[in-house]
């Protein structure tokens, strides 16, 4: 199937399917590329209270209705970028969020821009830790990662993974439905981030 197409579908379809693919960028300083073994899925607006699109297109979600394929790049807590890919149908708001990953390509520039890792499979384990090894930055906001031409590409293989290889279960630090088992991940695999439950809200 035709990639765009792949990533065309529902989040929750897509996201395991983007396991064990290749996340690659170039800079004038080299290329990382990443192998992805945890990510993250965010339905459309209206579907999902976890979602950036959930009330509709903002100035920081409106990447997330464009076409599958483009990447949508996010600031949190004032000091991380993070990196997802949109899917779905265009005007939906669905996306992926990479959440972590190997480094395959690119290790002495990932060891650099991920100084305090303690160890190579440290380096790209989490969604900051991922985008600050690919040193992705608002910069790729938007970048369409299935063009050869972009600083940025997915370049697969999609769904090439065996299922019985990856595991659901909960989104890591929500509090608009976490419950959803959209957090998919690669059995064993070191990389993979520790899950962290939101914290509970207490009172009335």
């Amino acid at each position: 199937m035709d990639p765009r197409r792949s990533l065309g579908r529902p989040a929750d379809v897509v996201a395991p399917l983007l396991l064990g693919a290749v996340v690659e960028s170039g800079s004038a300083d080299g290329a990382v590329a990443v192998r992805l073994t945890e990510v993250e899925a965010y339905a459309g607006e209206g579907e999902d209270p976890g979602s950036h699109a959930h009330r509709g297109p903002t100035r920081r979600s409106a990447v997330m209705f464009g076409p599958a394929g483009l990447a949508y790049v996010f600031f949190t807590y004032g000091m991380h970028w993070c990196l997802n890919v949109v899917v779905g149908p265009e005007g939906q708001g669905a996306a992926v969020l990479l959440r972590a990953g190997e480094v395959v390509r690119g290790l002495p520039l990932a060891r650099v821009r991920r100084p305090a890792a303690r160890s190579d499979r440290e380096l790209a384990a989490g969604p900051a830790r991922l985008a600050a090894a690919l040193g992705v930055d608002g910069g790729q906001d938007g970048v369409d990662l299935l063009d050869p031409a972009s600083p940025l590409r997915l370049l697969g293989p999609i769904g090439a993974v065996d299922p019985q290889q990856v595991r659901c279960g909960p989104r890591v630090g929500l509090t608009g439905a976490p419950e959803r088992p959209w957090r998919f991940w690669l059995d064993a695999d070191p990389t993979v981030s520790r899950y962290r439950p939101a914290p509970r809200r207490t009172g009335g």
